[in-house]
């Protein structure tokens, strides 16, 4: 399987490197009539631009979306999309004296184990910078997804060591995640947030942060159990992000420390509709989505390029050294990294949605039932066959 490559119905395709000419994607699968245009995924890689203060990467890109196929006219055409945004802000100089220095935090070492002898100016295809590609994904996946209501929204829930202790609702994470300049919907969050930031960076050190991704709309039996859960899917996307460290969805590891009858989300009716009275299982439960909002949280390693002298070893000499790195970079990447989850979560959807709207018609609206005894028979008869049943 090509390791560029994601989705099955909603497929993408990533190139480029972060010292290359550009960064690209290619998508295939998405319907014809999509009504997408070139401001609609230009705003959402304008979120993600890096440059826009002290508290980003200097590196100024002005990260201008190319449309090359897929989309003319206002509109997905139902052949490959392929787009791409150019590198024109690059110095290769500062990466010169790192070739024989892998960095500590970076991918330097197991990739020249794994690779041999190559260029990875800039990060090469393990920079950050690759997440651009996610971006302009997402915002298709954000149009296939919104035309059955559905909306994917994220902010920064913690920076460093400052996180958010209250509950957010919807409209603060629309109106002001992405008018502040670490990317939270807690207004009483910011200042605080960024002088955690400033201080990093007068250091020359870096802080992570986390997360929060909210997934409205999706209703109630979508998904699939096991290795194609909600969970599995999602998750194997954001570990695509060069910074993700940690995954936890609802309660997550604090529910972990509560009781069953804690952690248990009751179930009630609300005009007519099942749904849950608290919502720990983060709307997912067995893989399936619950018809609550589908809740996760990331969590972000603090920026690797940081300018404190740090240990590392020369693979030339194979004798200890220092590294000093020089160059343009976060002191948190976590705040660019905001807009990076809320588009890979809408392609993640996009996928699920149109597999399973495809399925569906080849089976001619087939009854469920029938599906689900068909399940049941093969697991009997594997059960039986190891002379167990699960219990």
């Amino acid at each position: 399987m090509n390791p560029f490559e994601f989705g099955e119905k909603f497929r993408i395709e990533v190139s480029g490197s972060s010292h290359g000419p550009s960064v690209g994607v290619r998508i295939g699968g998405c319907p014809a009539g999509i009504e997408v245009n070139e401001s609609d995924i230009q705003l959402q890689l304008d979120h993600r631009k890096p440059g826009q203060s002290l508290l980003t990467t200097q590196r100024v890109e002005e990260d201008k979306v190319v449309i090359e196929s897929g989309i003319e006219n206002g509109a997905t055409t139902g052949g490959e999309i392929s787009m791409h945004v150019k590198n024109k802000n690059v110095i290769a100089a500062h990466y010169s004296s790192m070739q024989n220095t892998p960095r500590p935090g970076h991918a330097d070492f197991p990739a020249k184990v794994k690779y041999g002898p190559t260029d990875l100016s800039g990060g090469g295809f393990f920079s950050g910078r690759m997440t651009a590609a996610f971006v302009m994904a997402g915002a298709v996946a954000k149009k296939i997804i919104g035309k059955s209501g559905i909306e994917t929204m994220a902010f920064a829930r913690q920076i460093g060591s400052v996180s958010v202790q209250r509950d957010v609702s919807e409209s603060e994470i629309r109106q002001n995640t992405y008018s502040n300049p670490v990317h939270t919907a807690a207004a009483e969050s910011v200042e605080k947030m960024v002088t955690e930031v400033e201080s990093a960076r007068r250091d020359g050190d870096s802080v992570g942060g986390v997360i929060e991704c909210r997934i409205l709309g999706v209703p109630a039996g979508r998904g699939e159990p096991m290795f194609r859960s909600i969970e599995s899917v999602v998750s194997q996307a954001m570990f695509a992000i060069p910074a993700v460290k940690g995954m936890e969805f609802g309660s997550g590891f604090a529910g972990s420390t509560l009781r069953g009858s804690q952690n248990n989300d009751g179930y009630a009716l609300e005009d007519g509709k099942v749904v849950t009275t608290t919502n720990n299982c983060g709307g997912i439960l067995g893989g399936l989505s619950t018809g609550m909002p589908i809740i996760f949280r990331v969590a972000i390693k603090p920026t690797s390029s940081i300018y404190t002298p740090q240990h590392t070893v020369d693979l030339q000499t194979m004798k200890p050294a220092m590294l000093s790195i020089k160059g343009r970079h976060d002191p948190c990447i976590a705040i660019r990294a905001v807009p990076v989850v809320e588009n890979l979560a809408a392609v993640c959807i996009a996928d699920m949605m149109l597999l399973e709207d495809e399925g569906k018609k080849r089976l001619g609206e087939r009854n469920g039932n029938e599906d689900r005894e068909r399940m049941q028979e093969k697991w009997e008869k594997r059960a039986d066959e190891r002379n167990w049943k699960g219990a």
